[in-house]
């Protein structure tokens, strides 16, 4: 049973290799749910649990990059496993990770976080100490996570300060609904999410998964 209490002890996780990463988005999308974002800031760690997904595939009217390559999001055209952080509303930064081969863009949007390390300076980032609106949410993920565009075009499979890790528990059963959000391809259930899991951001009654 998930405790919504974060433990204190160090998390013991490795990275992922690129080569762990499917090359395809709907895939990757699926396979990120339960593993760790990991956030190695000078004094301390960030870390969550990532617990809801975005795929935004080849071809997808909705994904930015639909239109072909252009300098502001070269990160989606980059291989599978690279940061692709844009500013977006006027107010938040969001951070997807590019989802298939070089020179093909695509990628796979975090929107929410189950809290691990880091809660206070989380906290103290997002304004607020109640646990559930740290990282719900891809805006509140990343200014939890003190991700922006610094971070943008970062291998998440290397050796650098922003990374991502091996699953620290058995994951339960993912869910896939409706992306939310969009104005475009809006019927394609390429939102993953793992059921019961409180950290899931949006309308709880939109969640009623086909899978």
């Amino acid at each position: 049973m998930m405790s919504n209490t974060p433990s204190n002890r160090p998390l013991r996780v490795r990275r992922l290799r690129r080569s762990e990463l499917p090359a395809d988005t709907i895939e990757l999308a699926r396979y990120l749910i339960g593993k760790t974002l990991v956030h190695d800031l000078s004094r301390m760690r960030l870390a969550g649990r990532i617990v809801e997904t975005e795929a935004y595939p080849i071809g997808d009217a909705a994904a930015h990059a639909f239109r072909g390559e252009t300098p502001g999001i070269r990160s989606l055209f980059l291989a599978h496993g690279h940061a692709y952080v844009f500013f977006t509303y006027g107010s938040c930064f969001m951070m997807n990770v590019s989802s298939e081969e070089a020179g093909t863009g695509a990628g796979v949007l975090l929107r929410a976080l189950e809290p691990l390390e880091g809660i206070r300076f989380m906290q103290r980032r997002r304004g607020t100490t109640r646990l559930l609106d740290l990282t719900r949410g891809p805006g509140r993920l990343a200014q939890a996570m003190d991700i922006d565009k610094r971070v943008d075009g970062v291998n998440l499979c290397a050796g650098g300060n922003l990374w991502l890790g091996t699953a620290l528990r058995r994951v339960s059963p993912i869910g896939a609904v409706t992306r939310i959000g969009i104005t475009r391809d809006i019927q394609r259930p390429y939102r993953f999410y793992e059921r019961g899991n409180p950290f899931v951001s949006g309308p709880k009654r939109l969640l009623k998964g086909i899978a």
